[in-house]
């Protein structure tokens, strides 16, 4: 008998090839162009075929990068990220945005320099466009700027304010999300430097990005460096950020309590205890509970982080008292603990228990002081 073949199934389709991805890539003033990648070449080959197609030269000067939020760069190391029907944009490569922007900034006019600062502070959440521009020295170019810029504005601070405001922001902005990269240490940072971001604390506490970004440079300054630790420690206390916590947003409380745990933690031994005190004295604990843990807002995860580390290190300095053992010829101390005892424990129980036999009573107290703690 003849063998006879089935047909194949043609609705059944093969699945692509695991290297291969399908996305759609910009370029502005032009339709996006779909294509698929083979995650097997070189990237440098699949941004010179892009380039072919939109007849552009120099492709060694273009990049590609996601047509997102975030518009992170596409590199070698993190380009298997990339997703079946991904938007991709073709882009000027890191090197060049990054000259780019570093001259953008040092433009004479405010206006430019507004926006170059604008842009900046958004790309420098990438960290391959964060390498480039630290690697043109923009860090330093960073600090030079917020150490010069109040008295090179202060003749236009009071026609210009909003747009000065807003210059500082960006500035600091950027300058947040280039270190948060640990591509440089922050011991590099000069006095005049820690001064000027430590006076933004109290001259621009209205300004709230301005403030947040102050507060958050000082707690990485403190945690990242003992030599800053000191030096921020001279310049900034406790009674200048306790009204930090008696404001209404949350996000600035969160940072204030960050940067008093960071002092906390880095003070010498012989130095938290004197920085509790200050801490009492300046009723902190009652602040944090009429402002923060009974306003009238939910409890954030972060703000909660910050206040269990803060309880910590409260409860730390108790310890050595804590494990002290007591004086057994001290009578003060005896009175101390029997008074404890009768505190915790008499109002639960009976009238007549004070007439029951010494032995009863003895082993009764012996109970009481276990549950205390007591050995």
């Amino acid at each position: 008998c003849p063998v006879v073949l089935a047909p194949v199934n043609s609705s059944v389709a093969m699945p692509p090839p695991a290297d291969i991805v399908k996305v759609a890539i910009e370029w502005p003033g032009a339709y996006p162009k779909l294509m698929e990648i083979d995650q097997k070449k070189p990237l440098s080959s699949i941004i010179k075929e892009v380039c072919d197609g939109w007849s552009l030269a120099n492709h060694d000067q273009f990049a590609l990068q996601h047509a997102d939020s975030s518009n992170f760069y596409i590199t070698e190391k993190n380009r298997n990220e990339i997703k079946n029907g991904a938007i991709l944009r073709l882009t000027t490569s890191p090197a060049q945005n990054a000259q780019q922007l570093h001259e953008r900034i040092q433009s004479s006019s405010m206006d430019a320099k507004l926006e170059a600062l604008k842009d900046l502070a958004n790309y420098s959440r990438d960290v391959t466009f964060a390498q480039e521009f630290i690697n043109l020295d923009g860090i330093s170019l960073l600090t030079q700027m917020v150490e010069s810029g109040t008295e090179r504005y202060q003749k236009l601070q009071k026609i210009m304010k909003p747009c000065f405001g807003d210059m500082l922001s960006f500035t600091l902005t950027a300058f947040v999300e280039l270190m948060d990269h640990g591509i440089v240490s922050w011991d590099t940072f000069s006095v005049a430097f820690i001064k000027k971001i430590a006076s933004y604390v109290n001259k621009f506490a209205s300004d709230i990005s301005i403030l947040q970004r102050s507060l958050a440079i000082l707690e990485s300054m403190v945690l990242n460096s003992h030599d800053l630790y000191q030096k921020v420690a001279q310049e900034i206390t406790i009674g200048q950020l306790i009204p930090h916590l008696q404001g209404t947003d949350q996000e600035i409380q969160t940072y204030t309590i960050a940067v008093i745990n960071a002092l906390f933690l880095k003070a010498p031994d012989d130095k938290r205890q004197e920085m509790a005190n200050i801490l009492a004295q300046k009723q902190l604990r009652s602040i944090i509970l009429t402002h923060v843990i009974r306003a009238q807002r939910a409890i954030n995860n972060e703000m909660a982080h910050q206040l269990y580390v803060l309880q910590v290190l409260t409860f730390n300095l108790l310890e050595d008292r804590m494990m002290t053992k007591m004086d057994p010829q001290d009578q003060a101390q005896r009175d101390i603990i029997f008074e404890l005892r009768r505190i915790a424990f008499d109002a639960e129980s009976e009238p007549n228990n004070s007439s029951g036999s010494m032995e009863k009573r003895k082993s009764m107290y012996t109970r009481d002081y276990k549950k205390l703690g007591f050995i």
